[in-house]
């Protein structure tokens, strides 16, 4: 349920660091639209005011005394079902965690990165003062990840395609042709973007380029959960990487991607930041599409699944004008329906589809 424009965002904070306590109250505070509401020191104390207070969103540590972040997200999912945003360290296993608590039900998390560098703090600011005014419009009926909870599918993930194998697709689909994939996506990306994955097949003859906003410590044990959980072969995009059939890249957190043709080869460009200043989201998905649909000649299918704001549409754009198909994922499904919603006003979506087809309807451009 989304609030009135006249109603404040309660905010619960869940923190054994009296510091990032203070920190967060500091950053909420001096927006007239929030409310903090309270405070807590672990997990423990955090499900029991979570329960007392109902607030509309909770930013929630990972690492705490008596009970972590992780066991307290999941008793509250059950006791008092709230809006959670993890607060999460920049390092491997944060990110591992952090996974971890989108797959249990957390809508989104806060990279914590508060250091003595003025621009380190800034950007905190600026990052959780967004996430916890967009937690406000996420969607608490994301599908599950468990092959019980989509329909069935003639294309079995964990076996082989097969020329036996039943294929139709949909009649705005029928009769396209591709020779890539790229997909991208941002909040509600992480868990949507494995339920996409994990329904193609091993032998997928066709490279894929997936785009998700994260920052550089994420990418890498993203790539390597969505590996471990997935028949494709995954793994972050590294310079000069070449797109091949089965292979799913993942682009890099902290820098811009971009594909170049060389030779009969589709190929990975990474740049810092400031090679394209242009581009406020990190990767830019409008990047990573629009410079595939240039090196493929449009011969490449686009996919934009959930997320806030508009990256992906103008990548989208020149896709279509090349040629290109296009899938978006539909509002009913999306946690934010930002991206997905920019591509269908604009008239770019081939298809429109729930989440839990997207990845069947991929697979079928095998046939």
């Amino acid at each position: 349920m989304l609030l009135s424009p006249s109603s404040k965002t309660r905010v619960l904070i869940i923190d054994d660091s009296s510091f990032m306590r203070m920190a967060i109250r500091s950053v909420l505070s001096k927006d007239p639209s929030i409310d903090i509401v309270g405070t807590a020191v672990d997990g423990i104390d955090g499900v029991e005011k979570a329960i007392l207070l109902k607030p509309d969103v909770i930013t929630m540590d990972i690492e705490m005394p008596r009970m972590d972040g992780i066991s307290a997200l999941k008793q509250i999912m059950v006791k008092a079902p709230t809006k959670v945003l993890m607060v999460s360290t920049l390092t491997n296993d944060g990110a591992k965690s952090t996974f971890e608590a989108l797959e249990a039900g957390a809508v989104d998390y806060i990279p914590k990165n508060v250091t003595d560098s003025p621009e380190a703090q800034s950007i905190f600011r600026d990052e959780l003062l967004r996430k916890v005014k967009d937690a406000v419009r996420t969607r608490f009926n994301r599908p599950s990840l468990s092959p019980a909870s989509v329909a069935a599918s003639p294309v079995n993930p964990s076996r082989p395609y097969t020329a036996a194998t039943p294929a139709r697709l949909s009649s705005k689909l029928s009769g396209k042709k591709i020779g890539y994939v790229c997909i991208g996506a941002s909040t509600g990306g992480p868990v949507a973007l494995q339920e996409v994955l994990s329904r193609i097949p091993v032998n997928f003859p066709y490279g894929i380029m997936v785009g998700i906003h994260m920052p550089k410590a994420f990418t890498g044990p993203y790539a390597e959960r969505l590996n471990s959980k997935c028949s494709l072969t995954i793994r972050e995009a590294v310079d000069g990487d070449i797109l091949k059939p089965g292979l799913a890249l993942v682009a890099p957190g902290g820098m811009h991607t971009s594909l170049v043709k060389r030779g009969g080869t589709i190929v990975v460009k990474v740049a810092p930041t400031s090679a394209y200043p242009q581009y406020i989201y990190i990767p830019s998905i409008d990047l990573l599409l629009s410079s595939m649909a240039e090196a493929t000649a449009g011969a490449m299918l686009g996919v934009i699944l959930t997320g806030m704001g508009s990256d992906g549409f103008k990548g989208m754009q020149q896709l279509k004008q090349v040629g290109g198909v296009t899938i978006v994922q539909d509002e009913a499904t999306s946690t934010i329906y930002g991206m997905p919603k920019a591509c269908v006003e604009g008239g770019v979506a081939d298809e429109v589809l729930p989440l839990g087809q997207i990845g069947f309807e991929i697979a079928k451009f095998a046939g």
